[in-house]
């Protein structure tokens, strides 16, 4: 039966939900003339730019065939779902029909595998081809590598995307053994690797790499992701981790029952916070959770460290480093850049710190401003009290909870 276009698009679109990795943040690939199309334009959005800007992207699958059989995924070969495909023709017309058509600005494309590793790769570079070469579209385009294709292959698809992924999936080698054993960590981040070192090579600026990590479908916990991450990080093998709660739409032996799991969703914001501290605010990640421990739900990763380190606080930000600073809970990295040039000229106060619009929430019970002082402070002392507690730490410096020494807005 011949499948149209249209249905083409819902099955295939649909099938490329589950893969979160397509942010166009950190990619600029300017206007030039005779050319179409740019990757730094703002419109309908599907994701997000590093500075917050919005980017709608064609986000759809090649094809959903797949000889592979991963337990956790929809497309999986043993699964009887419809299947289809685009030709590379049909998807880079796609794509430039909804681009003139003001629909979307970019193109994040992914496979199953269909043959083999090669002849998808192949069919990938193919469209990309077109796209670039044929219609000269000079827009974002975010290309899914296929672990075990060949280095050439990956080469070419390497310089001609703007952005290049490979989902390590899961977080260690058991549990891909596991659950997808016709893959590796080897070969999931080879394709990762091979593409860091096309640019190095070149002299260029590495490439935009990310990857998904699927959280909660096998047991490790969130110490070992982090640490996962960090390496990864440190390597220079990748931009972004993003990290996917798992959605249970098969049934699996190894697998958390569907009927009895909900996505761990405010796991997965956790972590995203945590990521946010190993890439931005200079956290180590077993500073951020303990060994073989798993996130705080109740507070944020920065707000839970300080609860376990009140012996650096409370901290004066008159005379506190940039790298003391942002280790506040409530304090991000531009709010103690506004602190440090603002105190240039005075000593803060409070005041000072509200009239800078620095979100003094959470940050007040961790700092020392002037000589303006709170009288009491409602509730929260015996919320970080019970906190405390609830995490083994019974000896409350008095400093930190004396109700004449703080003030700000709660």
């Amino acid at each position: 039966m011949k499948v149209s276009i249209q249905d083409k698009i819902a099955i295939l679109a649909e099938s490329a939900k589950y893969d979160v990795s397509c942010s166009s943040s950190g990619s600029e690939h300017n206007y030039k003339t005779g050319e179409l199309g740019n990757t730094h334009k703002s419109g309908i959005c599907h994701t997000f730019t590093s500075d917050g800007r919005c980017v709608s992207l064609l986000k759809v699958l090649l094809s959903n065939i797949c000889i592979y059989d991963c337990a956790y995924c929809i497309n999986r070969t043993s699964n009887d779902i419809v299947r289809t495909a685009f030709t590379p023709r049909e998807l880079a017309d796609l794509t430039i029909n909804f681009y003139k058509r003001n629909y979307i600005e970019g193109l994040f494309l992914s496979s199953g595998i269909i043959k083999d590793e090669d002849h998808t790769m192949e069919l990938l570079l193919q469209t990309l081809r077109i796209l670039r070469h044929e219609y000269r579209f000079n827009g974002y385009i975010h290309v899914k590598l296929i672990p075990g294709s060949s280095k050439e292959l990956i080469h070419e698809a390497t310089l001609l995307a703007n952005r290049v992924s490979s989902n390590i999936e899961l977080p260690s080698s058991k549990s891909l053994a596991l659950l997808a054993p016709q893959k590796s960590k080897e070969s999931l981040l080879s394709p990762l690797k091979h593409a860091r070192n096309i640019t190095l090579e070149r002299h260029q600026k590495p490439i935009s790499m990310s990857t998904q990590m699927i959280i909660g479908a096998t047991g490790e916990s969130d110490f070992e992701i982090l640490k996962l991450s960090s390496s990864l990080y440190q390597k220079a093998l990748l931009k972004r981790v993003y990290y996917s709660a798992y959605i249970p739409v098969n049934s699996h032996k190894d697998l958390p029952s569907p009927l009895h799991v909900k996505p761990p969703l405010q796991r997965e914001h956790r972590l995203y916070q945590a990521d946010w501290l190993l890439r931005f605010y200079g956290f180590s990640y077993d500073e951020i959770v303990d060994e073989n421990e798993n996130l705080d739900i109740q507070f944020d990763p920065k707000t839970h460290w300080a609860l376990r380190h009140l012996e650096h606080f409370p901290i004066d930000i008159n005379t506190a480093p940039l790298y003391t600073l942002i280790r506040i809970p409530g304090i991000g990295v531009r709010g103690a850049q506004k602190i440090l040039q603002a105190r240039r000229f005075k000593s803060l106060s409070f005041e000072d710190l509200k009239q800078l619009k620095i979100p003094l929430k959470r940050a007040r019970y961790f700092i020392v401003a002037g000589k303006n002082y709170q009288k009491e402070v409602p509730l929260y002392e015996e919320k970080l009290k019970i906190a405390l507690i609830h995490h083994g730490h019974n000896i409350i410096q008095p400093t930190l909870f004396d109700t004449s020494v703080y003030t700000g807005e709660f």
